[in-house]
């Protein structure tokens, strides 16, 4: 069964900073692309940040970039997001995803981010 478990999120100020992680289990995790993708409350799905299976490619969101960095550790079947200067507007719930063939095929429960003073 695959699984993604979210962990790491909670109530920070703004210009503060937090490390999320995912940790994978149920598949070949070092195969996969994997995904940040984040909700604000009443709003839609935003993607935040992709990296590539071996680790050595990485995108971004224009609202993160220079701000957040993903990584993984594909001995641990994990994958990192840490996010820095933290802003009111990062809070959301925030979701790791694999991807498989450019679709995202299976979802976390989600960390709730909290950007507050």
């Amino acid at each position: 069964e695959v699984q993604l478990v979210e962990s790491g999120g909670g109530l920070v100020q703004p210009g503060g900073s937090l490390r999320l992680s995912c940790a994978a289990s149920g598949f070949t995790f070092s195969s996969y692309w994997m995904y940040w993708v984040r909700q604000a409350p009443g709003k839609g799905l935003e993607w935040v940040s992709s990296i590539n299976s071996g680790g050595s490619i990485t995108y971004y969101a224009d609202s993160v970039k220079g701000r957040f960095t993903i990584s993984r550790d594909n001995a641990k079947n994990t994958v990192y997001l840490k996010m820095n200067s933290l802003k009111p507007g990062d809070s959301a719930e925030y979701y790791c995803v694999r991807a498989r063939g450019g679709h995202l095929d299976a979802w976390g429960q989600g960390t709730l981010v909290t950007v507050s003073s």
